[in-house]
C-alpha cells in the first residue's frame, strides 16, 4: 500500500520538483552562459547553418519532421585536442538544461577530425547535425547552445560556442 501511494504521489508531482532533483547546468541566472563554460577563454569558433531553423516533412518517415543543419568548427589558437563536445538547450522558463555530451572519440567520427585534433586554419564539419520528431505535435522551438571544449599541448583549456535556433513552425 505504501508503494503505491508513494506511486501516486510521484506520478502527481509537478514536472519542476523532479527537475529541482536534477542538478542544474546553469546555477547563477544573473550570468548567460552555463557554469561549465564561464572563465574558460575562447580559441575556437563554432557556428552553425541555417540558423535559424525551421523544421521540413522528413521524407524517410512520412508524417515525422526534421530539423536539417550543419555545424562547424575551427581552432583560432593553433592546435588543439578535443575534450569534450555537447549542448545546452533552452526550451522552457527553467533556462539552460544540459543536452547531450560526445566524447572526443564521438566528436572525431562526427566531425571528420582524426584524432580529434583541431589543425590551425582547417574547419572541421559535421554537415547532418540533424534533430528530429516523429509527428507534429512533437514540433517545439528552442536554442540550443552547442560547446566544444579543446586543450592545447601546455594543457591550457579552451571554448567555442555556437547557439541554433530550432523553430517549431514549418516553412
Amino acid at each position: 500500500m505504501k508503494t503505491l501511494l508513494l506511486l501516486a504521489a510521484l506520478a502527481a508531482a509537478p514536472i519542476t520538483f523532479l527537475q529541482a532533483q536534477t542538478p542544474s547546468a546553469w546555477t547563477d541566472h544573473r550570468r548567460a552562459l552555463p557554469d561549465k563554460l564561464r572563465q574558460v577563454p575562447v580559441g575556437l569558433t563554432l557556428w552553425h547553418t541555417p540558423n535559424p531553423n525551421y523544421p521540413e516533412p522528413n521524407p524517410d518517415k512520412p508524417g515525422a519532421y526534421v530539423w536539417k543543419h550543419s555545424t562547424f568548427v575551427r581552432s583560432e589558437v593553433g592546435e588543439l585536442q578535443i575534450v569534450e563536445c555537447g549542448s545546452f538547450i533552452w526550451y522552457s522558463e527553467a533556462g539552460w538544461q544540459a543536452n547531450m555530451r560526445e566524447t572526443p572519440a564521438e566528436f572525431a567520427e562526427l566531425f571528420g577530425c582524426p584524432d580529434g585534433r583541431l589543425m590551425p586554419g582547417r574547419t572541421y564539419t559535421f554537415a547532418k547535425n540533424y534533430r528530429y520528431a516523429d509527428s507534429a505535435q512533437r514540433l517545439y522551438g528552442g536554442d540550443a547552445l552547442w560547446y566544444i571544449l579543446a586543450k592545447d599541448k601546455a594543457g591550457k583549456l579552451y571554448k567555442g560556442m555556437g547557439l541554433i535556433e530550432t523553430e517549431a513552425t514549418v516553412r
